[in-house]
Protein backbone atom coordinates (compact mmCIF):
# COMPACT_ATOMS: atom_id res chain seq x y z
CA UNK A 1 0.00 0.00 0.00
CA UNK A 2 1.01 3.92 -0.87
CA UNK A 3 0.65 6.18 1.52
CA UNK A 4 0.01 8.39 -2.18
CA UNK A 5 -3.40 7.64 -2.88
CA UNK A 6 -4.78 8.41 0.55
CA UNK A 7 -6.29 11.76 1.07
CA UNK A 8 -6.96 13.26 4.50
CA UNK A 9 -9.54 15.85 4.72
CA UNK A 10 -12.92 17.29 6.67
CA UNK A 11 -15.42 14.94 7.61
CA UNK A 12 -19.04 15.66 6.17
CA UNK A 13 -22.21 14.18 7.85
CA UNK A 14 -22.30 11.18 5.20
CA UNK A 15 -18.71 10.06 7.05
CA UNK A 16 -20.58 9.83 10.60
CA UNK A 17 -21.44 6.41 10.03
CA UNK A 18 -18.36 5.05 8.87
CA UNK A 19 -16.08 6.86 11.60
CA UNK A 20 -19.03 5.85 14.11
CA UNK A 21 -18.32 1.52 12.93
CA UNK A 22 -14.72 2.18 12.59
CA UNK A 23 -14.00 3.09 15.86
CA UNK A 24 -15.94 0.25 17.32
CA UNK A 25 -13.31 -1.70 15.43
CA UNK A 26 -10.90 0.01 17.04
CA UNK A 27 -12.15 0.73 20.54
CA UNK A 28 -12.60 -2.60 21.58
CA UNK A 29 -13.14 -3.85 25.32
CA UNK A 30 -10.86 -6.27 25.05
CA UNK A 31 -8.39 -4.00 24.03
CA UNK A 32 -9.28 -0.47 25.40
CA UNK A 33 -11.84 -0.93 27.95
CA UNK A 34 -11.96 2.96 29.00
CA UNK A 35 -12.30 4.02 25.38
CA UNK A 36 -14.51 1.53 24.61
CA UNK A 37 -16.70 2.49 27.03
CA UNK A 38 -17.35 6.19 26.21
CA UNK A 39 -17.26 5.91 22.31
CA UNK A 40 -20.82 6.23 21.14
CA UNK A 41 -22.76 7.64 18.57
CA UNK A 42 -23.13 10.56 20.52
CA UNK A 43 -19.69 11.05 21.29
CA UNK A 44 -19.69 11.81 17.01
CA UNK A 45 -22.25 13.73 16.53
CA UNK A 46 -21.67 16.43 19.07
CA UNK A 47 -18.54 16.84 18.11
CA UNK A 48 -19.58 17.07 14.58
CA UNK A 49 -22.26 19.32 15.58
CA UNK A 50 -19.99 21.74 17.55
CA UNK A 51 -16.52 21.51 15.96
CA UNK A 52 -17.15 19.63 12.29
CA UNK A 53 -13.65 21.99 11.21
CA UNK A 54 -11.77 19.09 13.42
CA UNK A 55 -12.94 16.10 12.91
CA UNK A 56 -10.96 14.30 9.93
CA UNK A 57 -11.10 11.71 7.70
CA UNK A 58 -8.74 9.14 5.97
CA UNK A 59 -9.96 8.08 3.09
CA UNK A 60 -8.44 5.67 0.31
CA UNK A 61 -10.53 4.57 -3.02
CA UNK A 62 -14.48 6.11 -0.97
CA UNK A 63 -13.69 4.08 1.87
CA UNK A 64 -12.80 5.72 5.57
CA UNK A 65 -9.51 4.33 6.55
CA UNK A 66 -9.41 6.45 9.98
CA UNK A 67 -10.11 9.47 11.86
CA UNK A 68 -9.22 12.10 14.08
CA UNK A 69 -11.35 14.19 16.12
CA UNK A 70 -10.54 17.06 18.79
CA UNK A 71 -11.80 20.37 20.33
CA UNK A 72 -10.42 23.43 21.28
CA UNK A 73 -10.23 25.19 24.69
CA UNK A 74 -10.23 28.41 25.37
CA UNK A 75 -9.62 29.14 29.22
CA UNK A 76 -11.53 32.37 30.30
CA UNK A 77 -8.48 35.06 31.12
CA UNK A 78 -5.59 32.84 29.76
CA UNK A 79 -3.36 34.19 26.73
CA UNK A 80 -2.83 30.25 25.97
CA UNK A 81 -5.44 27.83 23.74
CA UNK A 82 -5.59 24.30 24.11
CA UNK A 83 -6.55 21.71 21.36
CA UNK A 84 -7.21 18.26 22.64
CA UNK A 85 -6.61 15.39 20.07
CA UNK A 86 -10.02 13.03 21.58
CA UNK A 87 -9.92 10.29 19.52
CA UNK A 88 -7.77 8.86 16.46
CA UNK A 89 -8.45 5.74 14.86
CA UNK A 90 -7.27 3.63 12.24
CA UNK A 91 -9.18 0.46 10.26
CA UNK A 92 -7.25 -2.73 11.84
CA UNK A 93 -6.31 -3.75 7.92
CA UNK A 94 -4.26 -0.33 8.02
CA UNK A 95 -2.79 -0.03 11.19
CA UNK A 96 0.83 0.95 11.42
CA UNK A 97 0.94 2.21 7.44
CA UNK A 98 1.11 5.37 8.06
CA UNK A 99 -2.51 6.70 7.92
CA UNK A 100 -2.28 7.70 11.54
CA UNK A 101 0.80 10.11 11.32
CA UNK A 102 -0.94 11.60 8.06
CA UNK A 103 -3.92 12.50 10.16
CA UNK A 104 -2.29 13.35 13.27
CA UNK A 105 0.35 15.84 10.87
CA UNK A 106 -3.04 17.19 9.28
CA UNK A 107 -4.77 17.64 12.68
CA UNK A 108 -1.35 18.91 13.81
CA UNK A 109 -1.50 21.48 11.48
CA UNK A 110 -5.37 22.76 11.97
CA UNK A 111 -4.55 23.58 15.77
CA UNK A 112 -1.65 25.92 14.71
CA UNK A 113 -3.40 27.17 11.90
CA UNK A 114 -5.77 28.23 14.73
CA UNK A 115 -2.86 29.83 17.18
CA UNK A 116 -3.13 26.64 19.51
CA UNK A 117 0.00 26.62 21.38
CA UNK A 118 -0.49 23.22 23.57
CA UNK A 119 -1.71 20.25 22.24
CA UNK A 120 -3.18 17.35 24.99
CA UNK A 121 -3.82 13.55 24.38
CA UNK A 122 -4.70 10.91 26.65
CA UNK A 123 -4.81 7.14 26.31
CA UNK A 124 -4.96 4.41 28.87
CA UNK A 125 -1.70 4.05 30.84
CA UNK A 126 -1.59 0.25 29.47
CA UNK A 127 -2.00 1.23 26.34
CA UNK A 128 1.59 0.68 25.08
CA UNK A 129 1.14 1.49 20.85
CA UNK A 130 -0.67 4.67 21.42
CA UNK A 131 2.17 5.60 24.01
CA UNK A 132 4.94 4.65 21.51
CA UNK A 133 2.84 6.27 18.55
CA UNK A 134 2.31 9.90 20.70
CA UNK A 135 6.21 9.92 21.88
CA UNK A 136 7.21 9.75 18.67
CA UNK A 137 4.67 12.22 17.15
CA UNK A 138 6.36 14.54 20.18
CA UNK A 139 4.68 14.51 23.06
CA UNK A 140 6.21 14.39 26.43
CA UNK A 141 5.65 13.86 30.09
CA UNK A 142 2.97 11.35 29.87
CA UNK A 143 1.15 11.32 33.55
CA UNK A 144 -0.42 8.62 34.80
CA UNK A 145 -4.35 8.99 35.57
CA UNK A 146 -6.43 6.89 37.65
CA UNK A 147 -9.99 5.68 36.53
CA UNK A 148 -12.17 4.13 38.54
CA UNK A 149 -16.11 2.54 38.31
CA UNK A 150 -18.54 1.29 40.15
CA UNK A 151 -21.49 -0.76 39.43
CA UNK A 152 -24.71 -0.55 41.19
CA UNK A 153 -26.47 -3.13 41.83
CA UNK A 154 -30.30 -2.51 40.63
CA UNK A 155 -31.92 -3.78 43.91
CA UNK A 156 -30.42 -1.14 46.32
Amino acid sequence: MTLANIEIRQAQIDDLAAIFHLGEQVFTPQDVANLYRTWDEFEITGLFNSEPENILVAEQNDQVIGFAMGTTINKAGSAWSYGHLLWLGVAPTFARAGIGDLLFSRFKELMQEKGIRILLVDTQADNDPALAFFRRQGFENPTDHVYMTMHLRKDS
